[in-house]
């Protein structure tokens, strides 16, 4: 029977990228730890690691292991951080993994108010452009907590946040700068080139069904892979930019301005089980703090 250990050696190995590596940060043998790595093989029924002069290489068995492999150490841990907390030690550390919008403009004062109630416990943050890579990690156990776009289909808890609103960005001297009540039909930039996102970008997503329901397709005058440089890149003249309102930087000189209709996306925080207290008391700030 595989034992966790063995899972554990298996994804070390796949992490550092030879065995050599795995077995001096796993403080044990190269030929011990190759020894429990074949009767993980041997108990699952194939091989998983294809081993090569200089690196190794999962087998089609192994990458359908390894999502598998992280959620059992992580539940493991999980389980050691429950137990020391329950025994009053209150400290360890939290992972919260958040698209990228999230992370920027909605996460930093949380974070600011987590680290003032529990000082000694220490939040590892994974950030992600797209909403299915964030699902996709968090059901793989990479995380105790996820945070972003309401996920449609989901087996564990999922706590709604709110919603996230969207805002407009354009030059100041943008002759639709001074829109009337400071809102501006989506419709009336139908032929100007836009800052985008790239592709495999969760933003580029909402900015296209956005404009589709406006009735036209944006055309991408640039394309950044990074949030913060969106309403940089509209300011400075490239084009109109789609962003979420809370990653605006204080500062921009630019027109900020409300589309029609409304953009916006629901927000939620989501586990794969049932939450620790530790977990469910971050989730309780969250909603605290942001308030959307």
């Amino acid at each position: 029977m595989a034992t966790l250990r063995q899972f554990e050696y298996l994804v070390t190995v796949v992490d550092t990228g030879s065995f050599t590596r795995a077995a001096e940060r796993l403080h044990v043998t190269q030929p011990a730890l190759s020894h429990q790595v074949r009767a993980l093989e041997g108990s699952l029924g194939g091989p998983l690691l294809e081993r090569l002069p200089r690196a190794v290489r999962l087998t089609p068995l192994g990458r359908a292991v390894l999502p598998h492999a992280r959620a059992l150490l992580a539940d493991a841990e999980r389980l050691h951080a429950a137990a020391r907390r329950a025994t009053g030690l209150e400290e360890g550390e939290l992972e919260v993994a958040a698209v990228h919008s999230v992370a920027l403009g909605l996460l930093p004062p949380v974070l600011r108010a987590w680290r003032a109630r529990h000082p000694r416990v220490r939040v590892r943050l994974r950030e992600y452009p797209h909403e299915e890579l964030l699902r996709a990690a968090t059901a793989a156990g990479r995380a105790d907590l996820a945070v972003g776009p309401r996920p449609d289909e989901w087996d564990g808890p999922v706590r709604e946040l709110g919603v996230e609103e969207f805002a407009l960005v354009l030059p100041s001297d943008d002759p639709l700068a001074s829109a009337p009540g400071g809102v501006l039909p989506l419709a009336a930039l139908a032929d100007r080139d836009w800052v985008h996102y790239a592709p495999g970008h969760g933003l580029a997503e909402v900015l296209d069904a956005a404009c589709a329901r406006a009735g036209f397709l944006p055309r991408a005058a640039v394309r950044t892979e990074q949030t913060a440089a969106a309403p940089v890149l509209a300011a400075a003249g490239l084009g109109p930019a789609l962003v979420p309102a809370a990653v605006l930087p204080p500062a921009l000189d630019a027109a900020v301005l409300r589309p029609d209709p409304p953009v916006r996306r629901p927000l939620a925080a989501y586990t794969r089980t049932r939450p620790d207290r530790l977990t469910t008391a971050f989730t309780d700030l969250l909603a605290e703090t942001l308030r959307l």
